[in-house]
């Protein structure tokens, strides 16, 4: 409390002296009041003063209760402390809040790669939290012919013909939990990096086909680490670039030669988005070399490729159309294209069922098929960002 009295007094002597020492008028009754009226404004802008600011504050809340007197001008240290600045009004509103609701990766007020990556602090969800990554996904597929008999040029690797249908069904799981948060940007007061495992598996399931007891054809299997950390620098055209990442992949379809496949890659990735109406993504990465021995596929790079690059466009709340490119990055311009349409099921605001159709062309249709080019059909329900 002294020191209250002290700081106060100091104030009082710097910019509320010359006020004291005039004379009332004539016949004017004594105020009660010894000091010049404060505002709560003033002691507000007394930030970097712990003691001035309580001090004053003490001092505005007893004048509430004593008549008003004139108000000098404010003195040197209130007036020489600024408002706060203007807040940038370019920049959207998912950008400014911070403060993390009930709703977390939900919250629509933040834009859908913060919410799928938790990329700020109002749209985290924790770690440990099981969340969707690719869409999970049951559905019908027809493709232009049958598959063929897989092959590579790896030793003993070159399989049998079994009779497989074009027509199968296909089913979808893909999962991932957030590992550890801000590692690097720590206390950040809005970005978040993360680091996530993630687990994707595809199925083939020769439904149809009686003639062979209706086997499963293939699963691949695909687990992953991923660092990401988050940024938000303005591009040209409105577009916000809002994330970087590196990522560490093992792909193999766990089955006994000749039709074992698998190769292991290294990725840089980022993202970027254009309001709620575009997102574009993209990898590029480079495979880790195995031994002769051990390579089931040494030319896969050559067919599925060596980057990707995916761009969604939602149409509505309850469209989304997107496409998938990769490319060998070689003069063979191998690689593959993937279309997609999404329609919402029910509230789009509150459900994530989705109608799901695709159109595939292309090598890398699954792991077995990687040498093979094809184009396939899709047709089901998924399952996306639960």
């Amino acid at each position: 409390m002294k020191t209250r009295i002290t700081t106060l007094a100091t104030l009082l002597a710097a910019g509320f002296g010359p006020a004291l020492a005039q004379t009332p008028p004539a016949g004017t009754p004594p105020s009660p009041l010894s000091e010049a009226q404060l505002t709560w404004q003033q002691c507000q802008r007394l930030a970097a003063d712990n003691d001035a600011r309580l001090a004053c504050y003490d001092r505005w809340a007893q004048q509430q209760t004593l008549p008003a007197a004139v108000v000098p001008s404010a003195p040197p240290v209130l007036a020489a402390t600024q408002p706060p600045a203007p807040v940038d009004a370019t920049v959207p509103a998912t950008r400014v809040v911070s403060v993390a609701k009930e709703e977390g990766c939900r919250d629509r007020q933040y834009s859908a790669l913060s919410r799928f990556w938790e990329l700020e602090n109002g749209s985290d969800c924790g770690t440990f939290v099981f969340r969707g990554y690719r869409p999970l996904n049951v559905s019908f597929s027809t493709a232009d012919s049958k598959p063929d008999t897989p092959t590579s040029p790896a030793a003993g690797h070159t399989g049998t013909y079994i009779p497989y249908q074009a027509n199968e069904m296909r089913i979808g799981l893909s999962v991932r939990t957030k590992l550890a948060q801000g590692m690097l940007t720590q206390n950040d007061p809005v970005k978040k990096d993360s680091l996530w495992f993630g687990y994707t598996q595809q199925s083939t399931w020769q439904l149809f086909n009686g003639d062979i007891s209706r086997p499963f054809r293939t699963t691949d299997h695909e687990p992953e680490l991923m660092y990401v950390y988050p940024t938000d620098l303005k591009l040209p055209g409105g577009w916000r670039w809002r994330y970087a990442g590196v990522g560490l992949v093992h792909q193999s379809n766990g089955q006994s030669l000749p039709y074992s496949r698998s190769w292991n890659r290294v990725y840089l990735m980022g993202g970027m988005e254009l309001d709620d109406r575009f997102t574009l993504t993209g990898r590029v990465w480079q495979r880790l070399h195995e031994s002769e021995s051990n390579d089931d596929n040494p030319d896969i790079a050559n067919f599925i490729g060596r980057a990707e690059i995916t761009g969604r466009w939602n149409l509505s709340s309850e469209n989304t159309v997107g496409v998938t490119l990769r490319h060998n990055l070689r003069d063979s311009g191998k690689g593959s294209i993937r279309l997609e349409w999404l329609k919402a099921i029910g509230d789009s605001a509150k459900s994530n069922l989705r109608f799901h159709t695709q159109l595939f062309h292309g090598y890398g249709d699954t792991l077995v098929d990687y040498n093979r080019k094809r184009t396939v059909l899709s047709i089901g329900l998924s399952l996306v960002d639960f």
